[in-house]
């Protein structure tokens, strides 16, 4: 037997590798399970042209036991085993890699396919375990070797007794602590769920023997341990099945499996790339958020795998935040690994397959909007509030990716449509989108300003959402059509002749607004007269580009009560109103009952514009004295 040390590491590096570089205990088993099937492809490998290996493809496997009593678990598997000096090399070095060099040796091969290539996972063990004992006979070698270590102390490397072909991997597991449950990983359940999560599609067999309670025959209330061989892996993940062998049923139960929805996906993405990026998708659009979606808890991510070995439950690199209500994973057979499957190295190569997705899911959508319309719509209902946010954050930097999957309600039309076909139904000589917001339909139809707009045959878009209308102020214009909300005050659809009449009437006028500003104070910023209205006497409209919707959005945020943001309002008369003539009366006559009247209007204006009234009171006591 022969101590040795490891050759270039410390027991500082050890405790990296142990308490640092992985972040969940529980990939250790993955991780010895990767590198059993490693050496399960080799020999397949080599079989291939030496009839002497003996065994056939069906027989490879791996196999899983525990001992509860002696505290051990043990991976074996009949692959290609290791020599004494492999033994050596391979787990003496930390980083060295027999796979990389297998593969290095025998170069790229459709018949190799080689998961583990940087030597690092199998000292995840050492997280569970005080002791790991390696035993191995290398196909081609008369005698098997037995490495045994404790830890960062070192290792020992001697020969045992061993028939056949293959490696041992024996982990003496930890005694529990206050902080640690090592035991959890000597249950037979909790091996079998680690192996369905993290290595389902090994295309190997991983058995185990599984224990359970049989009722004896005639024997009522007694039962019996019956002991059974379980494949614990369904090997051939569905998204390498050939398409044509795949049914919708198939997706659909596996995407309620695997990410624990009780409905169907609304639709289901199939992607697969070869060259600078290959991989394999297989994506899903889901009818209904989940109940975090729009909360700061929700994670984002597809679940990623390299050659069918789950590397990351939620790698959220693969999806930009306006799609991430996608659901699914990747499995790429050559993404760049830094030190552990754990840790990806952000790459210009793993940016590729996110610039890659995003172009399919869009395309997808694309797709889904023109000949699905029905579902889109279905779809856009649940989701489309994340579009929108994603048009507005960044700067509007993603703004042209999304801009043709928005599709907002038409007062004209009384349905959902793009802003394409907005324009596309544009009478002639309009050249603005006019919108307007509100909390629901109904009250964006009560909007004082409506009335004028559809008067010109014009259509608007209703805005219900909070984030609608940032959307639309990122995005500036859409075809050369700026937007416009009615309630802005550059909306003028007067003819020449009328504006050169309202002008005269509010230069006139001045001074009674003037005194009527000086009732309101900074409430609003001026008071005029307006033609935007029909048959109402009174509204606001914003000046600048904050508009009154938005004031409301903005101070209803979290953190706003000690920095509101305020609208610059103007409040409108309709100069062919009767209140006109009332109100130019009053400043002559009786400049008292004139503030009342101003206080009066600007309420009425509130309440139209869905704006809180200061004092209700007030207003209320306001309304019952001019009854009178």
């Amino acid at each position: 037997m022969r101590t040795k040390q490891f050759k270039s590491e410390s027991k500082k590096l050890m405790d990296m590798m142990i308490n640092s570089i992985y972040t969940h205990k529980e990939i250790f088993l993955r991780e010895i399970i990767s590198n059993s099937s490693d050496a399960l492809d080799k020999l397949y490998f080599i079989s291939l042209t030496d009839t002497k290996v003996g065994i056939k493809p069906d027989e490879f496997k791996i196999d899983i036991k525990i001992d509860k009593e002696n505290r051990t678990l043990t991976v074996s598997d009949n692959g290609i085993g290791m020599t004494e000096d492999e033994l050596d090399k391979n787990l003496g070095t930390i980083a060295k890699s027999g796979s990389f060099d297998f593969k290095s040796e025998n170069g790229e091969s459709e018949n190799v396919d080689i998961i583990g290539q940087f030597g690092v996972g199998f000292y995840s063990t050492f997280m569970v375990s005080d002791k790991v004992v390696v035993e191995s006979k290398a196909y081609g070698s008369d005698t098997a070797f037995r490495w045994t270590s404790t830890g960062a102390d070192g290792y020992t490397i001697e020969p045992c007794e061993r028939t056949s072909v293959g490696t041992t991997v024996i982990m003496h597991i930890k005694p529990d602590t206050d902080d640690e449950k090592y035991s959890e990983f000597l249950d037979q359940y909790k091996i079998r769920d680690l192996v369905k999560k993290h290595s389902d599609y090994i295309r190997h067999p991983i058995v185990m023997a599984f224990t359970t309670k049989k009722a004896v025959e005639g024997k009522e209330g007694e039962y019996e341990d019956v002991t059974e061989i379980r494949t614990l892996n369904s090997m051939i993940p569905i998204w390498k099945r050939p398409k044509k062998e795949v049914k919708d049923e198939d997706y659909n139960n596996f995407y309620k499996e695997k990410f624990s929805d009780y409905q169907d996906p609304l639709t289901v993405i199939s992607s697969s790339t070869e060259g600078t990026a290959t991989y394999k998708a297989l994506l899903f659009i889901p009818k209904h958020p989940p109940f975090d979606y729009y909360t700061k808890e929700f994670e984002k991510g597809l679940q990623l795998y390299s050659k069918g070995v789950l590397i990351m439950e939620k790698c959220p690199d693969l999806l930009p935040d306006y799609f991430s209500f996608v659901k699914g994973l990747v499995d790429s057979e050559d993404l760049s690994l830094n030190i552990s499957r754990e840790m990806l190295q952000h790459d210009a190569q793993l940016k590729l397959i996110e610039k890659t997705l995003e172009k399919k899911i869009k395309s997808e959508l694309e797709k889904m909007l023109k000949n699905e319309r029905e579902k889109y719509e279905e779809f856009f209902k649940a989701f489309g509030v994340g579009l929108k946010f994603g048009v507005y954050n960044d700067f509007g930097m993603h703004a042209e990716v999304l801009k043709d999957l928005l599709i907002f309600k038409s007062s004209k039309q009384g349905k959902f449509v793009t802003l394409k076909e907005y324009i596309e139904a544009m009478p002639e000589g309009q050249d603005t989108i006019y919108y307007a917001c509100g909390e629901t339909e109904e009250r964006i139809d009560l909007i004082p300003q409506c009335d004028t707009v559809k008067d010109k045959g014009f259509d608007i878009l209703y805005l219900t959402e909070n984030v609608d209308e940032f959307c639309l102020m990122m995005l500036r214009e859409y075809d050369g059509k700026k937007f416009m909300n009615v309630c802005d005050e550059n909306l003028n659809l007067d003819s020449d002749d009328e504006k050169k009449e309202l002008e005269a009437e509010n230069e006139a006028a001045k001074d009674m607004f003037s005194a009527m500003k000086e009732v309101l104070g900074d409430k609003i910023n001026a008071v005029r007269f307006t033609n935007k209205l029909k048959k109402h006497p009174v509204c606001l409209t914003s000046e600048g580009g904050l508009s009154l919707e938005m004031e409301k959005t903005l101070n209803a945020m979290p953190g706003a009560a000690d920095n509101k943001v305020k609208a610059q309002l103007v409040l409108e008369i309709s100069a062919s109103h009767k209140i006109a003539e009332k109100l130019k009366k009053l400043y002559n006559d009786d400049p008292e009952t004139l503030k009342k009247y101003t206080k009066l209007l600007y309420g009425e204006a509130c309440l139209i514009g869905g704006k809180p009234i200061d004092d209700p009171a007030e207003h209320s006591e306001l309304v019952c004295e001019l009854m009178l």
